[in-house]
């Protein structure tokens, strides 16, 4: 079955996760495919941008638990997205939680409809959100992320605009982003890709110099029996043994 459905309409590549039964999460199998259709669009020159959306009611759920990509692989996706020479948007019509923000975060631009609901879950299952901090930390404001890092609380759409994480929100994601495809559209790919390269530099330094140190956290910290405990609590649909 394939994860990730491509489409196309002038000049722009929709890009579908679609792997419903986990709620399009984070498995070693979507993070490949994914990889793969990204580097496809890196190459075509018809291609100017890409759009990032989902099937179902949730953009992505984060890592697959059962079957989850290893951090360095993590890691190279979503630089990939910071480093393609074309723009990415994310397209968001449901809810984003905890590794499905990194995905969101290293889209150029992202625009949610006015129900999606976001949230950094992983203190909720004894980890940190720490390689997604890549793309996260240089682009967020970070007051809000200190709360919903800490806290693990259910964010609205609006709040995610303020805090930037999101371009921009509104009852129909489809008008909202029509104004920015427009844009892009009608941008030179050259201009394009220098601007884009302009916006993204700090955001790559941030990769070369936390990426090794994040990789080796969050692997030590899913390793953990904490983490053995958190995992097997949210898949047995119960509170982990911490909880009070």
């Amino acid at each position: 079955m394939t994860l990730i459905d491509r489409a196309r309409a002038r000049a722009v590549e929709t890009l579908t996760l679609n792997s419903p039964h986990n709620r399009n999460a984070l498995s070693a199998a979507l993070v490949g495919e994914l990889t793969d259709a990204l580097t496809d669009c890196a190459k075509d020159t018809d291609v100017r941008a890409i759009v990032l959306t989902h099937v179902g009611n949730t953009f992505s759920a984060g890592a697959d638990l059962r079957d989850p990509p290893p951090p360095d692989g993590l890691v190279a996706l979503l630089r990939q997205i910071v480093e393609l020479r074309k723009p990415v948007v994310a397209r968001v019509t449901g809810h984003v939680r905890a590794g499905g923000l990194g995905l969101l975060a290293a889209c150029d631009l992202a625009a949610a409809s006015r129900e999606a609901t976001f949230a950094f879950t992983e203190v909720r299952i004894g980890v940190a959100p720490a390689v997604i901090s890549l793309p996260l930390l240089p682009r967020t404001d970070p007051r809000a992320l200190a709360r919903y890092y800490l806290t693990g609380e259910r964010f609205s759409a609006p709040e995610a605009a303020r805090i930037g994480l999101l371009t921009a929100e509104g009852e129909d994601v489809d008008e909202t982003l029509a104004p920015l495809l427009d844009g892009l559209r009608r941008s030179s790919p050259q201009a394009l890709a220098e601007t884009k390269a302009l916006l993204t530099a700090k955001v790559l330094e941030t990769f070369d110099r936390d990426a090794a140190g994040l990789t080796a956290l969050s692997a030590r910290l899913f390793s953990s029996a904490e983490a053995r405990e958190g995992m097997t609590a949210f898949l047995e649909r119960r509170d982990p043994e911490w909880g009070v």
